[in-house]
Parts: C-alpha cells; structure tokens; sequence
C-alpha cells in the first residue's frame, strides 16, 4: 500500500500532521507513507522514522503533479484542502479522503463571535481523514526529530546551560506578541535564568528586554532553527504565543504557558496537544478573537488582550514547574 499526505503551510499546522503520518506506518503493516510540503517547511519531517520520501512542491504544480503520477499511490490523504490539493487528486488517480476545514462555521465564528466549531484538536480532525483505513489515534504527542546533538556549552552562557527557562518572543503577527513591557514582567518574577528564542525580527526586542532584566540572555537571531528546539527540548519550562516553535515544544512534553492574544487556540483547534502541565493564557473580551492567524495592529487601537493580560498565573505557573522539576531532580529524592 502505497499513500501520500499533504499539507502545505504552516509550521504549526504541519507539526500536528505527524501523528496522523505515525499512526499510518505503525498501523498499517507494509505500507510506505510519503508526505507532500512546500520546501521552506521540509525541516519538520527530516528525520523522522514513519515517512518513506518527502517529497516537495515543484515551482509549477505540472512539475509536481508529474512526479506524483509516477509513484502510482493507492491513497492520497489531503490535509490542507485547498484549489492545489483538488487538482493533485483530480490528476493523480488515487483513492483519496480530505480533511474537513469548516470554512463557514469559522468565518461565522470570528465575524459574529460565535461559538460554531467545537473544540476538538486539529490532529483529532486529521485523524478523521483515515479512520475509513481503519487507523485509530494512538493519543500520543507530535514528533519531531532534532538533527544535530548540539552542546548547551556552545549556545548558552555558563548561568543558562542548567535548569533554565524558554520564552519564545516571535510570533508572524503583532497582535500574537507581548508588549516588551510585559515580557520584562514575567521575567523579573521568574526564578530562573530565561532564555528568548525568535527571529532576527525580534532581536530587538530581545535586546531590550534583557537590557531591563538580571536573568535573561537574548538567544533572538543568534540560534538555529534546529539549535533553538534543541534548546527548547533541555529547558524546564517553556513561554510562548501562538507560533510554530511554541507548537513544536509539545514534541517534548515540557511544561508549556501558551499565551494568547487575538487568536484563541479553541477556533484552529491547536491548544497545546497531548502535554501534561499546561497553561493556556488568554481573557475574554467581546472583541475577541479578532483575526484567526493574528494582525499587524490592534484593529481597535488599545490591544486589550495583551495590555490587560495578567502576568502573575504565568508568572507563577512556571515557578511551581521550576520547583516541581528540582525537586523532582534533588539528590535528596533519589
């Protein structure tokens, strides 16, 4: 048996195809699973011991479907469902089975603030794709495959290189970040030393919350994407918004605070996925959530959901893990 798997875009979106890609090659003796993406994502599957061949989108859709052709697959399973997709399985003569995006009840959802789409998870709703294989969810957490066994030594200062926290500053959108001020807050009530993972788009950033703090070195454009889940998956504790890298840190099932803004995790369906210690951040207000992937600027100007959020249940969310997990650790408990 022969199938392929696609999704296209985005990080988050595609680290939570990978139980689905799991439970496919352990469940179904024999078969070889491909998995279908856009190059700028192949990172997410390199490694990872339940795909066969990752296979990319080609510049032009012909090329790609050309190359699909030739693998003559028994089934394509479409995670992304979009005008691409339809083409590759109107071409490409396989049996196929489309995950369910519920276009309207969202768009419903966000316009009138209603509550349309329940809260099921999104790996729980691509699952729903390969039920008719008979494939069931083994209910364990997303993979992901760390290519290289970096040292701490080489990324970290000697008073980060143990028992440290993560607050992953990036996010694609303004109104899916903190205001620096906040984040100063957190990390000033926090007793561990903080390590910031992002981009070169908030490095400065990065810069200023460490200038106003004692306890945190700004890895922010210093770090890989590999070094930065690596450091991720050796931290105690981690902090984030809604981006793929805090998505990523469930892979490794640490204590995560997921804060968010004006998107809500109930919406996509992506609230942290099969992790034990969990704090989803985020307060009610009429005029949330205002966008489903976030905006460049508060549409009404005064950014609520991330001025008036309060620090101190994050605050102490991440203490309580810190000292859970040392004294978990203490020589005098073993």
């Amino acid at each position: 048996m022969k199938i392929l798997v696609i999704r296209f875009s985005s990080m988050g979106d595609i680290i939570y195809t990978t139980p689905v890609v799991r439970c496919l090659k352990k469940q179904l003796p024999g078969a070889e699973v491909h998995f279908l993406t856009k190059a700028a994502f192949k990172y997410i599957y390199d490694n990872n011991p339940y795909v066969d061949k990752l296979l990319l989108l080609k510049q032009t859709l012909a090329e790609t479907i050309a190359d699909l052709k030739a693998e003559n697959y028994d089934y394509i399973i479409d995670l992304h469902n979009n005008l691409r997709t339809a083409l590759i399985k109107l071409n490409v003569h396989a049996k196929s089975s489309t995950y369910k995006k519920q276009r309207i009840r969202k768009w419903l959802s966000l316009k009138f603030n209603l509550r349309l789409v329940p809260p099921v998870h999104l790996v729980e709703r691509y699952m729903q794709a390969v039920t008719f294989l008979g494939v069931k969810n083994d209910e364990q957490p997303i993979d992901y495959y760390i290519k290289t066994d970096h040292k701490l030594s080489k990324l970290l200062p000697p008073s980060h290189q143990t028992n440290y926290a993560v607050f992953i500053i990036g996010a694609t959108h303004f109104t899916k970040r903190m205001p620096n001020e906040k984040i100063v807050a957190i990390c000033k009530g926090l007793n561990l030393p903080v390590v910031l993972l992002g981009g070169n788009d908030v490095k400065a950033n990065g810069d200023e919350i460490a200038s106003k703090t004692s306890n945190v070195y700004n890895a922010c454009g210093i770090t890989t994407l590999d070094e930065s889940v690596f450091l991720v998956s050796k931290a105690s504790s981690v902090i984030g918004f809604d981006t793929g890298l805090t998505h990523i840190a469930e892979a490794f099932d640490k204590p995560i605070a997921s804060i968010w803004g004006g998107t809500v995790p109930e919406l996509l369906g992506v609230q942290p996925y099969k992790v034990k210690e969990i704090l989803v951040a985020g307060i009610e207000l009429p005029c949330r959530p205002c966008s489903k992937f976030g905006l460049e600027k508060c549409p009404l100007g005064h950014f609520k959901c991330m001025n008036d959020m309060p620090v101190a249940p994050i605050i102490d969310f991440a203490n309580n893990e810190a000292a859970s997990q040392t004294d978990k650790f203490s020589p005098d408990k073993n």
